[in-house]
């Protein structure tokens, strides 16, 4: 069976159908030549003598893409405090949203 023939227009409707997509044939008929196309993709490769090649997570080496620490200066917690409309114990307080009384 050719690989053209391994995907079929009822195969695309019934998993459009699985996928509740609700397509037009003419979607229907570019996804069945779409879909074929990958599969004549996946053939050739398929065909391909691949015997000594190590297979690999990644093609290209990573590296860490993070920066280094850096320790700042952060805002004096007396000053913001302060600046709150209500504070309690070195922290902001705020009226409670679940509908309980503290």
């Amino acid at each position: 069976m050719g690989v053209s023939q391994r995907i079929t227009t009822a195969d695309v409707v019934k998993v459009a159908k699985l996928a509740r997509l609700d397509l037009d044939p003419e979607a229907i008929e570019r996804t069945t030549a779409q879909l074929a196309g990958m599969l004549e993709h996946f053939a050739d490769i398929d065909a391909l003598d691949l015997d000594g090649v190590q297979p690999m997570n990644q093609p290209y080496p990573l590296t860490n893409v993070f920066r280094e620490d850096i320790i700042l200066v952060g805002l004096d917690r007396e000053e913001v405090l302060a600046a709150a409309p209500e504070a309690e114990d070195g922290r902001f307080r705020v009226p409670p949203i679940l509908g309980l009384d503290s």
